[in-house]
Parts: C-alpha cells; sequence; structure tokens
C-alpha cells in the first residue's frame, strides 16, 4: 500500500530544507507552533515537585498517566497517540531513584509489554536515569529487585548483546498474587543527549527489532519511550515510527507538511517534543532511510527482514562474568562512565566498534571480531607456535598482566570520579537547602520592615492630617 508519491513528497520536502540550510528555521517555527498554553497543574503541585527530573518539562494534565493504589497518582509520563495507525506510545523521563517504584507500577497498571530506552545512565558526566532493572550478577548487579512500596519485583532473564543496543527479558511479578508477566527492554546505547546517530541505518535496524517482538501492536498496553527528559529522542523515535506507518498505509497525502503537522499533534500531548534542528533533521533523514526500505521490500513486513538478520536471543551466548563489584549502583555508575571515557563525550560509537578499548574479560566475544588463528607450519621444520614453551608463557602472563594492571587503573580513576560527582552532588543540594534556611527568616524580616513602614505611614498620616 506504499504510494511513491507519498514519499517523493517527504523526501522532496528534505531535500529542500536541506538545500536551503532552512532547519533551524524550520524548527523555531514548530518551538514557536508547536507550544501550547495547556495546563500541567497537578505537576506543578509543590508535593509533586521531587517527583520531576527538570522543572520545565512536564506533562499536560489531559495526557499525564495517573497511578492508583499507591501514595500518588502522579508520575511524569504522558500518553502519545497517534489514531490514524492505531499506535499508542508512554513518553516518560528516565525514572529517579525515588520515583523507580512508581515507573514499575506504571508498568503493570497499564499492561505494558515494552520499554524503550534512548539514553545511557551517565551522559557527559552526569547522572540521567537511574538504574531501575536488574543488571545480573555478570555485570556486578543482582538479577532481582523488589519494589516493596508497590508490591512488585523485578527478574533479570536473560540480555541479549548488540553493537548499538541491548535487548533484555525482564519479569515483572505482583508479589501479593505471584502474578507475572514477561516484560521487552530495548536499550538504544549510542545515542548522544541533545544530538543524533551517525546514520538512520542503525536506527532503523532496531526500530525494526523493536517492531518484530510486538511492543508497539494495539493489542498490548502502550510502549514506554524514555530519554532522559522524554521529550528529545523520545519524540523522534514515536515521530519516526509513525510516519513510516502512515507510509506503508498510504496515509500521508501527495503534499508536504505532513512530518511537521504530525509533530505539532504530538506536541498537543506532551511538551516539547523534539529538542534541536539536528534531531528534526535527524527524523527526516530516518523516515526517508526507512520510506526506500519499504519500497525495497515490496510490501513485505520490514520486521520479518529485521528479525532474521539480528541475533535472538537463544542464539547469543551470555558474556563472560566481569569482577564483582560490592554494589549495583557503583557498578553501573563505572560501567557507564568507563564507557563515557572511552567512547569520548558524546559519542555514536558502540565499545564493539572500538577496537582500541575492546575488553574481552568484561564484555565477552565482540560479534564480527574471531579469535586471531594460531600460524601454520609450512613443513620446513617443527611447528612450535603453540608449544608451550617459557618465552611463550612469559609473554602470555605478562600480557595479561598489563591488561588487568590497566583495567584496575580504570577502575580506580572512574570510582575517584564517580566519588567526586557524588560529592559535588551532595554539596550543591546542601548548598541549596541552606540558602533556603537563611533566605526564609530573611524574607520574613523583609515582609515585617516593609508592614511596619507601611503602617508608621498611615499612622503618621492619621494624626496629623
Amino acid at each position: 500500500m506504499t504510494d511513491s508519491a507519498q514519499i517523493e513528497a517527504i523526501e522532496k520536502e528534505y531535500k529542500e530544507i536541506e538545500d536551503s540550510r532552512a532547519w533551524n528555521q524550520v524548527y523555531q517555527r514548530i518551538r514557536d507552533e508547536g507550544t501550547f498554553d495547556l495546563s500541567c497543574t497537578e505537576a506543578r503541585k509543590s508535593v509533586n515537585r521531587n517527583l520531576n527530573r527538570y522543572r520545565d518539562v512536564l506533562p499536560y494534565d489531559r495526557t499525564r498517566i495517573v497511578l492508583t493504589d499507591t501514595n500518588t497518582d502522579y508520575i511524569n509520563a504522558s500518553l502519545v497517540k497517534a489514531e490514524c495507525v492505531n499506535r499508542s506510545y508512554v513518553l516518560a523521563q528516565g525514572p529517579l531513584s525515588h520515583t523507580t517504584p512508581h515507573f514499575w507500577l506504571m508498568i503493570w497498571q497499564q499492561k505494558i509489554k515494552g520499554v524503550i530506552m534512548l539514553n545511557k545512565i551517565i551522559e557527559k558526566n552526569q547522572i540521567k536515569c537511574h538504574q531501575y532493572w536488574p543488571l545480573g550478577e555478570s555485570e556486578g548487579g543482582e538479577d532481582s529487585i523488589v519494589f516493596s512500596t508497590v508490591g512488585l519485583k523485578v527478574d533479570l532473564l536473560s540480555v541479549s548483546r548488540h553493537t548499538h543496543y541491548n535487548y533484555s527479558t525482564l519479569r515483572l511479578t505482583k508479589t501479593s498474587s505471584g502474578e507475572n508477566r514477561l516484560i521487552l527492554h530495548f536499550h538504544y546505547t549510542t545515542w548522544p543527549d541533545f544530538g543524533v546517530p551517525q546514520s538512520p541505518e542503525a536506527f532503523y535496524k532496531f526500530l525494526n527489532v523493536v517492531r518484530a517482538s510486538g511492543v508497539l501492536e494495539p493489542d498490548v498496553g502502550p510502549a514506554v519511550v524514555h530519554c532522559s527528559a522524554g521529550i528529545g529522542r523520545s519524540g523522534t523515535f514515536c515521530l519516526v515510527d509513525t510516519i513510516l506507518m502512515m507510509l506503508s498505509k498510504g496515509l500521508c497525502g501527495s503534499g508536504q507538511g505532513k512530518v511537521v503537522d504530525v509533530l505539532l499533534n504530538m506536541r498537543r500531548q506532551r511538551m516539547g517534543l523534539i529538542q534541536t534542528h539536528d534531531q528534526l533533521r535527524f527524523s527526516y533523514q530516518a523516515i526517508v532511510y526507512g520510506a526506500h526500505k519499504l519500497v525495497e521490500v515490496n510490501g513485505k513486513d520490514p520486521c520479518e527482514e529485521s528479525s532474521s538478520e539480528e541475533p535472538s536471543l537463544a542464539d547469543e551466548s551470555p558474556p563472560q562474568p566481569p569482577p564483582r563489584t560490592d554494589s549495583l549502583t557503583r557498578s553501573m555508575i563505572e560501567s557507564q562512565l568507563t564507557q563515557e571515557l572511552q567512547d569520548g563525550t558524546g559519542t555514536d560509537t558502540a565499545p564493539e566498534d572500538d577496537e582500541e578499548d575492546f575488553d574481552e574479560d568484561s564484555r565477552g566475544s565482540a560479534p564480527g571480531r574471531p579469535l586471531p588463528e594460531p600460524p601454520q607450519s609450512d613443513g620446513s621444520g617443527p611447528d612450535t607456535s603453540l608449544s608451550p614453551t617459557p618465552d611463550h608463557n612469559n609473554a602470555t602472563c605478562s600480557e595479561g598482566d598489563v591488561r588487568r594492571r590497566k583495567r584496575m587503573e580504570q577502575k580506580v580513576a572512574t570510582a575517584a570520579k564517580v566519588k567526586a560527582m557524588q560529592e559535588r552532588q551532595r554539596a550543591n543540594e546542601l548548598w541549596h537547602e541552606k540558602k533556603r534556611l537563611i533566605m526564609r527568616p530573611i524574607s520574613l524580616c523583609v515582609a515585617f520592615v516593609v508592614l511596619g513602614l507601611g503602617g508608621g505611614a498611615l499612622f503618621y498620616r492619621y494624626f496629623h492630617a
């Protein structure tokens, strides 16, 4: 049902904006037209203020997810619908440590099957999201997390690691009844904050893996899509998926402007979707790339092609376990921060793509990197390439010692940096608290002085009139 005229219209619109270098102007127009004066009363209540990661990214009252059976009905998450293609998404902020139980309660109550995570835990030396799912013992964490305040337990069943994303299968259990559901967690690991992936190809493959799993289908609950704020990368994902669905059903029309219209409609449901003109440009690139893929498969479901190309959970052996650390949080932060330091801030390079930083002990065997074959004997003499001579063993041991020493030095440096970050965060929180304590009596004193002066002036006028 894909109409080539509709694809050509979007591609033509993309080329016109690209050739005139007008992405910033188009984005500014979207910001102007797509900023709506809709109420966020619940989000702005003082009791809910500390439940928001960012004070300027709030859910609208009419589309916010409402929790039940807990101490609050508020969570920073919005239901975004694309009714023309029967798509529903829950766009949410990355959970805070104290909102993680609410996050899982939302997943249970909304009957959500899939969680699509588009950010890293740590980006640009800042914690962007709490480690809300179990990493597993092989990663120095735990296989289960219990959230007693909401009566839920999350178990890690399996992890499949790929170049640009990880695919985990989780089991969510209601502890009071024992009822459980499988939750699929898709973590895109190479999308920089406020940035875009290097090319639409890897993103398109990720999108099709998510689609092939069935978590976006209308017969299950809406999929959770989140980054840090739940508007930039999350908005890009939803826009691309929706437009490609519309193209596959012939619903885009032959005129231009359909992408912007859909984005503006989504912005009426959650504020600020797509945060930069680069994200808008990438959305068009991914749509054009995906549209041509739709034509190439000649009406077949591209998800089938993707699922056959990508290894399944059963096909991949689990990674080799790294040395255990003393806490889940510390292990998570160290591993994420280490990758930030290796890859460089805000890069779009997967661990497997960096030959120099590859660590076979902590990451397992990377796809496409076979171990070197031993040299073969040419028959002219005895083959000593694999003989366990003292020199060979010493060389192997020394290389192993160097690798272990480098890893240990890296862990020490990472731990020190994490500790410094945490101390700065605590100091900042302490300063803000002290400032509030200091300013409160000063404000009261100023108010009393103003009242006193005003009363004195009235008294003077009254008796000297």
